[in-house]
């Protein structure tokens, strides 16, 4: 994938991810989207040598989830 290719990819995920920070964590889409894009998981996903973007929306949510509980994240292993 090339670079061109990231936003067609967040545009998918993001929602998603949105989402299920809605419903989990009972908070309004203004303040999901405040979470989301303030986070070090978006930043990391934003960069396309990261990977990140194949991953599904739910792993990506559990990964926010974990750095907004403990402040790391944990990301996967290449399989």
């Amino acid at each position: 994938m090339n670079q061109n290719q990231l936003p067609a990819f967040l545009a998918v995920l993001v929602p998603r991810i949105l989402s299920q920070l809605i419903e989990n964590k009972n908070i309004t889409e203004h303040e999901a989207i405040q979470v989301l894009y303030n986070s070090q998981l978006y930043a990391t996903l934003e960069q396309e040598e990261a990977k990140l973007w194949h991953l599904s929306a739910q792993t990506l949510y559990a990964m926010l989830d974990e750095e907004l509980s403990t402040g790391v994240i944990t990301y996967p292993e290449e399989q």
